[in-house]
């Protein structure tokens, strides 16, 4: 069969909808063949297992939630300060509320690597990655923080995003405020 990529990137999509609305264990191929709208089989035509099915919805978590090429190349040649290190970590929690399927996908897919060993293999290894491209990112951009102001980061931010999606203990605060005091209190001096 011809790869069709903007097929498998629908399926992909839809497929994180259903991990969204209904949790890991409604994920099936028939329940993405459902939530796509196309006929019964062709999921297993483009993700073959259901290793495969994760393994790119995961790809498709990280396309979905990259930075926009615009915001990089408009901070490209700043003076690294604490402050453009606040606006890039800004953008991540923006791109992470826009993104809320994604966002809850992900965290779906995070909570059934507790269960299955396989899971936690496919999305252990991408959030190492992606932990080692933010720090790799941090050090060639000159920003403040080595990696355990980044790993720290991560951790508020995975709790933040939790808190925003669960309901917010404090509903009132703006969120660039709350990633502004992140930013001070993690950040050395």
């Amino acid at each position: 069969m011809a790869r069709n990529d903007d097929r498998r990137r629908a399926l992909a999509d839809a497929g994180l909808e259903v991990l969204a609305d209904t949790g890991a264990r409604g994920l099936t191929h028939r329940a993405v063949d459902r939530a796509a709208g196309v006929p019964v089989g062709t999921t297993t035509n483009y993700f073959r297992s259901r290793s495969a099915l994760l393994t790119g919805l995961v790809e498709r978590i990280y396309e979905r939630l990259a930075p926009n090429d615009d915001f990089i190349a408009e901070r490209v040649g700043r003076t690294p300060s604490r402050e453009l290190f606040a606006e890039y970590l800004r953008n991540i929690v923006e791109r992470l509320m826009a993104n809320r399927t994604v966002t809850i996908a992900l965290i779906e897919l995070r909570l059934e690597g507790i269960r299955r060993p396989e899971v936690a293999e496919i999305i252990g290894e991408w959030r190492r990655t992606g932990f080692a491209g933010d720090v790799a990112f941090n050090e060639q951009a000159g920003l403040p923080g080595s990696a355990r102001e980044i790993a720290l980061f991560h951790y508020a931010v995975d709790g933040l995003l939790l808190d925003q999606l669960t309901g917010p203990l404090l509903p009132d605060v703006p969120i660039d405020d709350i990633v502004d005091a992140l930013v001070d209190g993690l950040l050395p001096g």
